[in-house]
């Protein structure tokens, strides 16, 4: 379940930290969430910020494990550093050691500045950060079969089986992530039972939000 931390005045009545492992369908979540009006707060995006060229994590990425993990830009080479986490843990912890503190930093910044009823923090690897995450009042896990991953994930560019089945393998567990739920979106089914579902939470969230002392 979600850590529940003091209510802030500067910060959204409640955080609703979201979650799946890979191809669940997390971005569509989120996406339907902002059409009714919710902020958003990706830490993917703010991964991005800091390992694009000149990002405040790049001299220590380098540091660690040397300048042949930047591309031509200056930027992070994502998918040769994917490769190189997925295939050696060692590399994956540090990796994560480095960037899970700047990314929490940086989304309480930008959660700070949210003004919908409530926000959504998408953070695809929550169970991973362990210590490092962000605090939140909600868990939100989308889930879906593993099978079904796998398929969708097939789908992206540049992704073969082998890199999918590495992924999932590195990720937490469905029942992990399944186990810090306070809500479960279920999306295998229809995109009208997505919106439905969505619709639901949102109406719960709103409440919650408004129940809360701020």
């Amino acid at each position: 379940m979600a850590d529940h931390a003091a209510p802030d005045a500067s910060a959204p009545a409640l955080v609703v930290a979201l979650t799946g492992g890979i191809a669940s369908g997390k971005s569509l979540v989120a996406r339907l969430f902002a059409d009714l009006g919710i902020e958003l707060v990706d830490t993917d995006a703010l991964a991005h910020q800091l390992t694009g060229p000149g990002g405040a994590a790049i001299p220590e990425l380098v540091a660690a494990f040397g300048p042949g993990v930047l591309d031509a830009d200056g930027a992070l080479d994502r998918p040769a550093m994917r490769a190189r986490a997925f295939a050696d843990p060692v590399v994956r912890g540090r990796l994560e050691q480095i960037l899970h503190v700047r990314i929490r930093a940086l989304a309480e910044r930008a959660l700070a500045s949210a003004r919908s009823p409530y926000v959504l923090l998408a953070i695809p690897l929550l169970v991973e950060a362990g210590a490092n995450r962000p605090p939140a009042d909600r868990v939100l896990v989308v889930d879906c079969p593993e099978t079904l991953q796998r398929e969708r994930a097939l789908t992206r560019p540049g992704l073969t089986l082998a890199q999918v089945d590495a992924i999932l393998a590195a990720q937490a567990s469905r029942t992990e992530r399944l186990a810090i739920a306070d809500d479960v979106i279920e999306n295998s089914g229809t995109i009208e039972a997505l919106h439905t579902r969505v619709r639901q939470l949102d109406g719960l969230y709103r409440h919650l939000a408004q129940e809360r002392p701020r």
